[in-house]
């Protein structure tokens, strides 16, 4: 392996965007997305966040994800904690019209899923005109 394989990513503090009175933790969530001539995809790393957990909206073309980590329940004494307590948000905007319909996302072992599939164009017809 080389060394930049194994270089670790710090974690980055996101902004919640509206000014709160709670004094929690926010993350920015690492993300890959992909497209296609079908959907776009977004992958988010959220370790400890569980189904319960995650809320997705697409608003105004926003997409938001948010997702909070709860405290370990694990007996015994902790060692060692890399993934903290607190919230995930990420939010973006999606330059495709999505049938906000048909989004699906899932979760599995901390990594967020999203499948946007875009809207498909109106195709041209001939209209037929009636006598009458």
């Amino acid at each position: 392996m080389s060394e930049q394989e194994l270089k670790v990513q710090e974690k980055k503090a996101a902004q919640p965007g509206d000014e709160t009175t709670k004094t929690e933790t926010y993350f920015a969530p690492h993300v890959d997305i992909y497209e296609t001539e079908r959907e776009v995809t977004v992958v988010a790393d959220m370790p400890g966040v569980t189904v319960d957990g995650v809320d997705l909206s697409l608003e105004d073309n926003i997409l938001t994800i948010q997702g909070h980590r709860a405290p370990h329940g694990q007996p015994g004494r902790l060692v060692l904690e890399e993934y903290e307590v607190g919230h995930y948000l990420r939010r973006f905007t999606v330059a495709e019209v999505i049938d906000q319909e048909k989004i699906a996302a899932t979760l599995a072992d901390g990594v967020l899923t999203v499948r946007l599939p875009k809207a498909v164009p109106a195709q041209p017809r001939k209209i037929e005109v009636k006598l009458g």
